[in-house]
C-alpha cells in the first residue's frame, strides 16, 4: 500500500504529494487494494461464517459499496447506519440491527426495512413486538448478552465488562429468551455478544464463546432454535509496528470452540462475527500540512489536522505511527499538534522525525477506522475531504465541506 520513490511517499501508484496539492489537506486517502486484501483475509479464514462489516467504523458509501460487492453483511448501530447500508447495497437478510437504546421510529425503520434485530433490553424486546403487531409483521432476533469478560483492552471500548452497559447480564438471559417465546411478533433465532475492541489477544474471544456456548445448550432445552451465534467483533489492529494478529490466528482460536459447541447442540447454528477496525483501520491515511514549527520546551510541529479530524489521540491516548510525506533524511524529536484551541490536541508526542519545516506533509497511518466517522466542525473547522486510490487511479469519495456547511441546517428566529 505505502511506498517511497525519490524520498516521496506513495499510496498504491499516487503519490501524497500530488494529492494533498489537487485535493487540499487535511485529506484522508484510501487504498482499495489495501481493503480489499483484507476483507479476502477474513473470508479466507472464516469460510463458513457470516461477516459482517461494523459500519460505525467508517461509513464512507463508496468504502461500504466496495465491501457489499465483496458478500459481507452489516453491523448497524442506528436507523442513519441502516440508511447508509441499505444506500451501498448490503443485502437486508445479511443486516444487524445492533445497539443498547434504539427509539421507536428506529425500531420501525428497521422492522419495516426486514432486518434481523439484536436486542439489548426486555424493555426494547417489548417496543419490538409492539410496533411488530402494528405492522404485521414477524422479526427474527437475537438478544445482545454480556459474557462479563475482560477483554484487556482500553476502557472506553471494553464492550463486555460486568458494569458495561451493553447487554443483558448472563443471569437474566434465560428468562429474557422465555419472554421471546411466548411473543407473537418475535422469533428469537440467535445469540449475540461483543466484547470490545481493539484487541490484541484472541483469549478473551475464547473465554466469551465457551461462556456463550453453554448458555446456547440451555437455550435449547426451554425450545429456542438457534441459527446464528454472533461474537461480535473487536480484532485489533498494529498501530504502533509490534504485531497484531491476523483473522487467520482469531479463527485458529475460536472456531475449534465453535465445532465443540454445534456437537452438543440439536441445531447446527453458524458463526456470525463483526470485524470493522481490521477491515478499515490499516487501509487509510490522513494528510495533514504543517503551518508551523515552534522551538521551545518541545519542538511543537502544529499541522491543520487536529482531533476535530482525527480524535483517537485524544480521546483514547491512541498511538497512531506518523512519518514526513515528503522528506527523508537526519533526525529530530518533534511533537505534532493540531490548531484545536485545547491543550489535549496531541496527535503524535515526541517522534523522531526528519527535520520538518512549514509546509511539509505529514502522513498519520491507520486511520481508516473511527477516522472520519468520529470527526466534528468543533471551532468552526468544515470536516475533510476523502479519496479512494487503485493503482495510479483516484476518485474523489467524499467533497470538503465548506463554510456553507457549517450553517447548513441553522436558522435565525425572527423574533431575536
Amino acid at each position: 500500500m505505502l511506498s517511497r520513490k525519490n524520498g516521496i511517499l506513495f499510496v498504491e501508484g499516487v503519490s501524497t504529494l500530488h494529492l494533498a496539492e489537487r485535493f487540499g489537506t487535511p485529506l484522508y486517502v484510501t487504498s482499495k487494494e489495501q481493503l480489499e486484501k483484507n476483507i479476502l483475509a477474513y473470508k479466507e479464514a472464516f469460510p463458513n461464517c457470516e461477516i459482517l462489516y461494523a459500519v460505525k467504523a467508517n461509513n464512507n458509501l463508496a468504502i461500504m459499496s466496495i465491501i457489499a460487492k465483496n458478500g459481507l453483511g452489516a453491523d448497524v448501530f442506528s436507523s442513519g447506519e441502516l440508511y447508509m447500508a441499505l444506500l451501498a447495497g448490503f443485502s437486508r437478510d445479511k443486516i444487524l440491527f445492533n445497539g443498547n437504546s434504539k427509539s421507536d421510529d428506529e425500531i420501525e425503520m428497521g422492522i419495516s426495512a426486514g432486518v434481523k434485530f439484536s436486542v439489548d433490553s426486555i424493555d426494547e424486546l417489548k417496543s419490538i413486538e409492539e410496533i411488530a403487531g402494528r405492522l404485521g409483521k414477524k422479526v427474527e432476533i437475537a438478544f445482545r448478552i454480556n459474557p462479563e469478560i475482560d477483554p484487556k483492552t482500553h476502557p472506553k471500548i471494553a464492550t463486555g465488562l460486568k458494569e458495561s452497559k451493553f447487554g443483558i447480564p448472563m443471569e437474566q438471559a434465560l428468562e429474557a429468551y422465555e419472554i421471546a417465546l411466548k411473543s407473537k411478533n418475535v422469533r428469537p433465532v440467535g445469540i449475540h455478544f461483543h466484547i470490545g475492541s481493539q484487541i490484541l489477544d484472541v483469549s478473551p474471544f475464547v473465554e466469551a464463546l465457551r461462556k456463550i456456548g453453554d448458555l446456547a445448550v440451555e437455550l435449547e432445552k426451554i425450545g429456542v432454535n438457534l441459527d446464528f451465534i454472533d461474537m461480535g467483533g473487536g480484532l485489533g489492529i498494529d498501530y504502533e509496528g509490534k504485531g497484531s494478529p491476523s483473522p487467520r490466528d482469531l479463527a485458529k482460536a475460536v472456531l475449534p470452540v465453535f465445532d465443540e459447541i454445534k456437537a452438543r447442540l440439536k441445531s447446527k447454528p453458524k458463526l456470525w462475527l463483526e470485524p470493522g477496525r481490521s477491515i478499515v483501520g490499516n487501509t487509510t491515511i490522513l494528510l495533514t500540512r504543517v503551518n508551523a514549527v515552534k522551538r521551545g520546551y518541545k519542538n511543537f510541529v502544529a499541522v491543520d489536522a487536529g482531533f476535530n479530524i482525527l480524535i483517537r489521540p485524544t480521546m483514547y491516548n491512541a498511538y497512531h505511527r506518523v512519518i514526513v510525506a515528503n522528506k527523508e533524511g537526519e533526525e529530530e524529536i518533534y511533537t505534532i499538534v493540531g490548531p484545536i484551541c485545547e491543550s489535549g490536541d496531541i496527535l503524535a508526542k515526541d517522534r523522531k522525525l526528519p527535520r520538518i519545516e512549514k509546509g511539509d506533509i505529514i502522513a498519520i497511518l491507520d486511520t481508516g477506522a473511527y477516522g472520519f466517522a468520529m470527526s466534528s466542525q468543533y471551532n468552526g473547522r468544515p470536516r475533510c475531504a476523502e479519496v479512494l486510490v487503485s493503482g495510479e487511479r483516484v476518485a474523489l469519495i467524499r467533497e470538503r465541506e465548506s463554510f456553507g456547511d457549517l450553517i447548513a441546517k441553522q436558522r435565525i428566529p425572527e423574533w431575536i
